[in-house]
């Protein structure tokens, strides 16, 4: 095995699959951040390591960690003092220097009514005034067209109270009350700076797109919806600026394309592409490191209901026809879909809302189902109680393996108990998650049902990342409580675990809020999965290091080619004109 790094060529990704959204503001899907993380800094960011250190922030634009010790922190724990590194450049004409004000510009985006942030929350209810500005920000463009100016002239004439620029070089963020989690909310994507020229611009539109500008290593040269991806190196990154990246290879090339896991594993094998992209195919041949046993599970996949929708007669506000369908559900037979998948994780049935290794997490009673086969007979009389009677539910589906097969297993389990399906199958991972982060949508029935995914935003103290999200009323464009699950307690209880400063008192309400949920049966938890996923790869790629914050996708900017000059990535046929970056 090579151990020196070689500079060159380009790293090649193929297979199904699209991208969330191309904006940090808004992107909240693993594909996303694997490419974002490539053009986009933020304050804090992850170390691309195979031990436990990938698991806990280091400084990224920010110069160090804040403490109380180098006056980052306040006493009270409420005022944090951010001091950011010196030279590192968007790249624009010519270039310039990301400053305290890009972040400024970059949190106030994150409240944009028109695609809004998934994990907005993290921050509303962290720093200072962003709530109100956030409030207000939908007020102020409600009912009317949103352009750019509006938009613009909003972040611009208001300001958010616990947020400034002191100089070019500090950032100073007051909070609501104490969060011993600040520096994770600033190290995910959506704190990512922005530069001036996003004013012009309508968050992730294609003119935003076409517009993207880089202060990472690489930037975006070409971008098609769904078909292809292109970057080249970033000419102004520079090494001494970026702790956690490297620019080893020339350009990245990703071929999006409708194929099967054995046609993606095939082009991996032969030569015509380096990793897979979308859909995991793995190397049943590898060996998982032992470190990534570590790391917490993932709730995937789950049942979200559509609480909101007038489908079937509101049917699924109906606690008992929820619960009828948590009932009906195999388990046992979706971890057998799973396994006969191969897809190189560790996947066991799930009874809980909060995955174990995560925080507020407790193995639950014992089952009411032995093996986790569902109870057929329970579902029908809970449906028998609510008065209801074979009715129709729309169930959403993702193309890509393996979303087609789980929206199957799961029609087949309702039928049995006399609950009809349309399945409905969405083609663009960015159309799919627009429909589900759109109250509106929801609202007018487009979907009942659908077998989400959620992996923590981080892990460790991570209550936040795994409850807040999916349980707290929140009902704006982009949000991630797909459904609009709604209980007072359950916010309650959410905004009291975010403010308890006792480690253990805090783990109590997490795990009150993980039986709330259940017994509401906001959603059905089926399996969670370790994300232990041995991804295949070219045997020209060096230094493959997963990310346990991106679903364990690899850190491109730390891959190497041990022969910078292989072939063409399979297509099949020319690819389409990309959308060509505009500098």
């Amino acid at each position: 095995m090579d151990t020196a790094p070689v500079r060159g060529g380009t790293l090649r990704y193929f297979g199904p699959g699209g991208m969330d959204h191309m904006d940090p503001a808004c992107a909240y899907y693993a594909f996303s951040h694997q490419i974002i993380r490539l053009f986009a800094r933020q304050l804090f960011s992850y170390p691309t390591a195979l031990d436990e250190s990938a698991l806990s922030p280091a400084p990224d634009v920010a110069r160090e960690m804040p403490t109380t010790g180098n006056g980052g922190v306040s006493a009270d724990g409420r005022t944090y003092t951010i001091r950011l590194r010196p030279g590192v450049l968007w790249d624009t004409e010519p270039a310039r220097e990301v400053t305290a004000a890009d972040f400024v510009r970059g949190l106030k985006r994150l409240c944009n009514p028109v695609a809004g942030a998934g994990a907005l929350t993290y921050f509303t209810s962290t720093i200072d005034g962003m709530a109100e500005f956030e409030r207000g920000y939908r007020e102020a463009v409600a009912g009317t067209p949103a352009t750019p100016v509006a938009l613009a002239r909003y972040q611009e004439e208001h300001d958010i109270r616990g947020l400034r620029a002191v100089d070019d070089r500090t950032l100073v963020i007051e909070l609501r009350q104490p969060a011993n989690d600040l520096v994770n909310i600033l190290a995910t994507t959506f704190a990512s700076a922005a530069p001036a020229e996003y004013d012009a611009f309508l968050p992730d539109s294609p003119e935003f797109v076409a517009g993207i500008r880089s202060n990472g290593p690489y930037r975006l040269t070409a971008y098609e919806r769904g078909d292809s991806l292109v970057m080249e190196r970033n000419p102004v990154w520079r090494q001494e600026t970026d702790p956690l990246r490297h620019q080893y290879v020339d350009g990245i090339d990703v071929r999006m394309r409708r194929v099967s896991d054995d046609e993606v594993r095939r082009a991996v094998q032969e030569g015509g592409a380096d990793l897979s992209w979308g859909a995991p195919v793995i190397n049943p041949d590898r060996v998982v490191p032992d470190g990534d046993r570590r790391v917490g599970y993932a709730m995937n996949p789950y049942l979200v209901f559509n609480m909101r929708g007038p489908n079937a007669g509101g049917a699924l506000r109906d606690l008992r026809v929820r619960r009828a369908i948590a009932h009906a559900i195999d388990k046992a037979a979706m971890v057998r879909l799973f396994d006969d998948m191969d897809l190189g994780t560790v996947t066991q049935t799930a009874h809980t809302a909060i995955p174990p290794g995560n925080i507020g997490h407790r193995p639950p009673a014992p089952r009411p189902v032995p093996g986790d086969r569902g109870s057929p007979e329970r579902a029908r009389a809970l449906l028998a109680e609510s008065g209801r009677d074979r009715f129709t539910l729309r169930l959403l589906y993702r193309e890509e393996t393996p979303h087609r097969d789980i929206g199957e297993r799961l029609a087949a389990d309702l039928a049995r108990v006399g609950i009809d399906t349309e399945l409905r199958m969405i083609r663009h991972a960015d159309e799919y998650y627009r429909i589900l982060q759109d109250p509106a949508r929801a609202e007018a029935g487009e979907w009942d049902l659908t077998a989400a995914a959620w992996t923590p935003d981080w892990f460790g103290n991570n209550g936040r990342t795994c409850v807040q999200p999916l349980f707290q009323s929140h009902f704006a464009v982009g949000t991630a409580n797909y459904g609009g699950y709604r209980d007072a307690e359950v916010d309650r209880l959410i905004e009291e675990a975010l403010s308890e400063p006792s480690p253990e008192r805090a783990e109590e309400l997490w795990h009150r809020v993980d039986r709330k949920v259940v017994e509401d049966a906001a959603i059905v938890p089926i399996l969670v999965c370790e994300p232990t996923i041995p991804h295949i790869m070219s045997d020209r790629v060096r230094n493959a290091i997963p990310l346990p914050h991106v679903d364990r996708w690899y850190d491109a900017s730390h891959i190497w080619l041990a022969r910078p000059d292989g072939a063409e990535p399979p297509s099949g046929r020319a690819p389409r004109p990309a959308s060509r970056v505009q500098r």
